[in-house]
């Protein structure tokens, strides 16, 4: 059988998201952080510095919960891609550079974090259009 969260520890735990990614110490629930975090785009090998595409700096407010999703602020979102590859996997990451959520998916449509395009040359600008995590 499947783990099943309370709707209300669902949105707790994706607030605690939300924090971490503007802040560099411990967690706690609420809705700003202290400092941007970012949205790292890469590719199927990210992982720390390699097969990073392109990093994007997200705002101290970088997004919202309702209910069980997280929705990504500020969107179109966009910066100028570090090297070239094929966009497949993202993390968002804190102030300080530390992973709080790896595996997302990007692609064009369907997936965690929607691009323009997943074929990322260096110089070129990236865009996210949208980004959600939902909590299932």
């Amino acid at each position: 059988m499947a783990v099943t969260y309370s709707s209300s520890l669902k949105t707790n735990r994706l607030n605690l998201v939300v924090n971490a990614l503007g802040t560099a110490t411990s967690p706690t629930i609420s809705t700003t952080g202290t400092a941007a975090g970012s949205l790292v785009i890469g590719t199927s090998a990210l992982s720390g510095a390699t097969g990073v595409l392109a990093t994007i700096t997200l705002s101290t407010t970088p997004a919202t919960v309702s209910g069980s999703v997280l929705t990504l602020s500020g969107t179109p979102l966009s910066a100028t891609a570090s090297a070239t590859g094929t966009a497949a996997l993202a993390e968002l990451r804190n102030n300080a550079g530390t992973v709080i959520v790896s595996g997302l998916t990007v692609g064009t449509s369907g997936t965690d974090i929607i691009i323009s395009s997943t074929s990322i040359t260096s110089g070129q600008s990236v865009q996210v259009t949208s980004g959600t995590i939902t909590h299932s």
